[in-house]
């Protein structure tokens, strides 16, 4: 891997540590607040709006020019939510800022990859991404539980600097202070991501023009055989990874007794699984082999199951990371395949808006579904047993499609070389 590659996973490690560490302390300041528990997985909904609401106008934004200004004006739309939340403004409110930031931020940092790397690279690439990412996912998570464990939180706000008054004397305030600080180290590593030197396309001002290309750009993605199927499979698994990370914390309390800051570092398990995963990827599957990893995802569905019937906390920890492999393995392949097709077909930043536009909508709704089901008070179990039920149908679905595709494919293939 060339230098720059490294500059740019430590950006995003740095920026999706300090995501996943603010989600945490943000539920926390909900219940501090004493919100509906339905409030809790609002917070996923209130961010990813931003991916959907601005879809047509952030891949235009990131091609019209180098990418590192992108992912630094970005990082600062962050570091002004988490200032929001700091100011007392609603932590819905102030999570969906961030969640600004983090869209326009998006695909930048995806999109730097086909511009820096050759093809030959990208799931290697890919895996590293995600393995980071998800490590950032750990990290982030336990450095979150951690900040509102009320021992280590008051040791320290017990932490006085000499002569300096802070004027914080909150749990709260200080975990936003420290979240700020990591967005600053991932702005400062933004600084150094390298140019690429790849043309720039001027930001287009008419709104109904970026719109009419955006739509153009789906309906492109969608209907390429290889793209609706990568497509497909990235969407349902970032929908339902969202909505994992609230069943798991649920699921936490319910099942094995164990509080917010427990139940945070048992989420943060999920991600060492899919980090194990991610590399194991990167190892074993390449470009062309990616749509054999399509069956895992139907495992992963069923599997998910099995939660229903634990109730010890080791044995929860191997489940949580052998789903986290699992979904680390197929979901990194076909990352880096849909990225590839649409790069060709339509340019680096315009394809990973196509994929945050589809993969955001799957959020929302199935976090939405979610806080309505536990609102009307479905048991958790229940939830569980709909939610590995619905993931596995679906995937068995996109396999059967992905064949018919290959079927249909094969016969064209006969009927031309009969012609020749």
């Amino acid at each position: 891997m060339k230098p720059g590659f490294y500059i740019i996973t430590a950006a995003q490690f740095f920026s999706a540590l300090a995501d996943n560490a603010l989600l945490i302390v943000a539920i926390a300041i909900l219940r501090d607040l004493q919100s509906p528990a339905e409030y809790e997985p609002l917070l996923k909904t209130f961010f990813t709006i931003s991916y959907v609401a601005l879809a047509a106008f952030v891949g235009a934004f990131a091609d019209s020019m180098p990418k590192w200004r992108v992912m630094f004006i970005s990082n600062g739309i962050k570091i002004f939510g988490c200032s929001l939340m700091f100011f007392d403004l609603h932590p819905l409110l102030a999570y969906a800022v961030v969640g600004l930031g983090a869209a326009a931020y998006s695909p930048a940092k995806y999109g730097i990859l086909t511009e820096y790397l050759p093809h030959r690279l990208l799931v290697v690439a890919n895996g590293w991404i995600e393995g980071l990412t998800v490590g950032a996912v750990v990290l982030g998570v336990v450095l979150g539980g951690l900040m509102i464990n009320p021992t280590i939180a008051q040791n320290l706000l017990s932490f006085d600097f000499p002569v300096l008054d802070t004027g914080i004397d909150s749990v709260a305030e200080m975990s936003l202070l420290i979240i700020g600080g990591l967005y600053l180290v991932a702005a400062f590593f933004n600084l150094y991501v390298p140019d690429t030197g790849v043309d720039h396309k001027p930001l287009k001002k008419n709104p109904i023009y970026l719109f009419h290309e955006f739509k153009h750009c789906v309906q492109l993605l969608w209907r390429d055989k290889l793209g609706q199927i990568s497509l497909a499979v990235t969407t349902l698994f970032w929908g339902a990874g969202a909505t994992l990370q609230f069943i798991v914390i649920e699921w936490s309390k319910v099942a094995l007794n164990l509080d917010l800051s427990k139940a945070s570092m048992l989420q943060g398990v999920v991600a060492v699984g899919i980090a194990i995963g991610a590399v194991l990827a990167a190892r074993l599957i390449t470009l062309r082999k990616a749509v054999r990893v399509i069956p895992l995802g139907i495992a992963m569905g069923i599997i998910v199951l099995a939660m229903v019937v634990v109730r010890d906390t080791w044995v929860a920890m191997a489940l949580m990371v052998l789903i986290g492999m699992l979904s680390g393995f197929f979901v990194v392949p076909m990352n880096a395949l849909l990225q590839h097709r649409g790069h060709i077909l339509m340019g680096a930043g315009h394809s990973i808006a196509v994929q945050n536009f589809n993969e955001n909508i799957a959020i929302l709704v199935m976090t939405i579904t979610y806080s309505v089901l536990i609102m009307v008070g479905v048991h958790i179990y229940w939830v569980i047993a709909m939610f590995g039920l619905f993931v596995a149908a679906i995937m068995l679905l996109i396999k059967r499609h992905h064949e018919a595709n290959q079927r249909q494919h094969d016969a064209v293939s006969q009927l031309e070389d009969v012609r020749h």
